[in-house]
């Protein structure tokens, strides 16, 4: 009886410290979110003259409020950025007393690096890839056919987009982990190559606009970085397997040194 007690109070008390980090989270929302909206109409425009870049076009609205809605999409997305990293702080208060100590500096090396790489991921898809998506939209224009962009086609494309790259430019960190946990080893995912290419094709068609070009904008740079991912657990795999056997030697030493003694 004594330790369902036990057990019921340690749920509860479990369920209070998730209850506590969830309202945190949301209060930190709410606070900056006057800010974001305040700074959204200026990210807005630079969001827009990034994906314009050299290009000679101008995007339309065609609604009194379109560009005042896409300014609040861009304000909550804006807020979720800016308290990203308190958010992810008391997420990981909430899971890391539960775990050893080399497992907290793993995760937390491998949030890090989760964050940055979501953010290489998203930049390099509105500073690079959107500008090259609109000087292609734009190349099939002629005398007959003018093209017009919609603001919230271009804009939603744009949010849309950047995440779906964030996302994939976590292979590296997924493949590591993979090798690193022992769910896979390096040799048998190595030599799975041809399936992890269409594996990202068909990831890269779900993640971006139904055309080709777009695709292998995403699908090329992710298996790239697949190939990064798999290089750098080749060497963690290496040194692993390095110390290992450091290891079986000095076993071996020591019990020779305790059967001379005897």
């Amino acid at each position: 009886m004594e330790d369902n007690n036990k057990d019921g109070e340690s749920l509860i008390e479990h369920l209070e410290a998730l209850r506590q980090m969830l309202l945190k989270c949301l209060i930190s929302l709410c606070i900056i979110l006057p800010i974001s909206l305040i700074a959204a109409p200026k990210v807005l425009n630079v969001l827009i003259d990034l994906i314009i870049g050299n290009s000679k076009v101008t995007f339309n609205f065609f609604s009194p409020v379109e560009v005042f809605i896409l300014q609040i999409k861009t304000a909550f997305v804006l807020d979720i950025i800016i308290c990203f990293p308190y958010i992810a702080k008391k997420i990981w208060d909430f899971i890391l007393p539960a775990l050893y100590e080399h497992e907290k500096k793993f995760i937390k090396t491998t949030v890090l690096s989760s964050s940055i790489l979501f953010i290489l991921g998203a930049a390099f898809c509105i500073c690079i890839i959107l500008p090259l998506v609109v000087k292609f939209g734009m190349s099939f224009s002629s005398d007959n056919i003018h093209p017009v962009f919609g603001i919230s086609n271009i804009i939603n494309l744009t949010l849309w987009m950047s995440v779906a790259f964030g996302i994939m430019f976590q292979l590296p960190l997924i493949t590591i982990a993979l090798i690193k946990s022992g769910v896979i080893s390096y040799e048998s995912i190595s030599d799975k190559r041809p399936y992890v290419i269409v594996i990202i094709l068909i990831l890269a068609a779900l993640f971006t606009p139904p055309d080709v070009v777009s695709q292998l904008m995403l699908g090329i740079p992710t298996y790239l970085l697949f190939e990064i991912g798999l290089l750098f657990a080749r060497k963690y795999q290496n040194k692993n397997s390095k110390n290992k056997e450091e290891n079986n030697e000095n076993s071996i030493l020591t019990d020779s040194d305790s059967q001379g003694v005897e």
